[in-house]
């Protein structure tokens, strides 16, 4: 007999988890958390999940309550004896300290594999990781997703005439090289250089947009001033116009006064992480259905990979 299947939420990320659920087409799982006078918390489950297939959706980014949730849910659940428990991850916080830049400083992406994997967690599905080799930090099976399958269909609905690809800094370009290829153009890079974390000293294009509809690829967008400075720089270079597409909205800071002000026409983004408020620059697309069907494709042991052919 096949295991039951419960999807349950963190705090965090309950509004996502509701459209997954519901994409999946079954109720999402009841969690209540106690909250002490010290900021102390509990979660606990509210109903049986003996011998079943738990799903716990959770991002990670700030506070670090949010991560503490997650792995305090996964302990909960290998302690009421479920079967396998599987964390799907749709933002992964601290992928961004993923070596030592310097000395004397942790690998904090690593120290968190290694927390996840000590509370019970048998398999991790995340989106657009900081840096692929986050994926050998840990022990466990890792599905490492794309926002490519949410990204691609909304840009061919643009109908841009002539679309070129632009990656804010050289860490990205595998990224814009890979839409290129998919869209037959041509992609530019900026290269940057920062003086202190958040903060961009210098930049410059390398390539060719004049006349061009420019859309700009990141993993993460959090102060915005990176993604800012490029639109302006390639605004500046003759593009006709230009957008970005930035899987993880973090948005801190002054983020949403920068973009508003900005030369970017449009900043689309994913629900991984939800927006403080609405901006008219900023479109959020459903990444619900894509993880609903993982967690379809994993049930069925059918093959994941293909829905990024790309």
């Amino acid at each position: 007999m096949a295991a039951k299947i419960n999807i349950f939420s963190g705090s965090a990320t309950a509004y996502l988890a509701e459209k997954i659920a519901q994409s999946y087409g079954i109720e999402l799982g009841k969690v209540t958390v106690v909250r002490f006078a010290d900021g102390e918390f509990q979660p606990s489950y509210e109903e049986n999940i003996r011998g079943s297939d738990v799903f716990l959706i959770q991002s990670t980014y700030a506070p670090s309550d949010n991560l503490m949730e997650l792995l305090m849910l996964i302990d909960a659940a290998r302690r009421a004896s479920a079967k396998s428990i599987v964390a799907v991850i749709p933002y992964f916080g601290y992928a961004r300290q993923d070596r030592k830049d310097k000395p004397r400083v942790s690998i904090a992406s690593k120290l968190v594999a290694n927390l996840l994997s000590a509370a019970g967690v048998h398999r991790i599905i995340a989106l657009d990781l900081h840096a692929d080799q986050i994926q050998g930090f840990f022990d466990v099976p890792v599905d490492h997703l794309y926002a490519s399958s949410v990204f691609i269909p909304y840009l061919k609905s643009l109908h841009l005439p002539e679309l070129i690809f632009a990656s804010p800094d050289t860490g990205g370009t595998r990224r814009a090289g890979s839409y290129a290829k998919f869209f037959h153009t041509n992609f530019v890079i900026c290269y940057k250089h920062r003086s202190k974390p958040n903060e961009v000293a210098k930049m410059r294009l390398v390539g060719d947009v004049k006349g061009k509809d420019v859309v700009l690829l990141d993993d993460i967008v959090d102060t915005g001033g990176t993604l800012c400075k490029a639109a302006e720089i390639i605004m500046q270079q003759g593009a006709s116009s230009v957008r970005a597409m930035v899987t993880h909205p973090l948005l801190s800071g002054k983020a949403y006064e920068n973009i508003e002000s900005s030369a970017l026409t449009e900043l689309a983004v994913t629900d991984t992480i939800p927006l403080h408020h609405e901006s008219q620059k900023i479109k959020v697309l459903s990444t619900a259905d894509l993880f609903a069907e993982v967690i379809r494709r994993l049930k069925r042991k059918e093959s994941i990979s293909s829905l990024f052919q790309f």
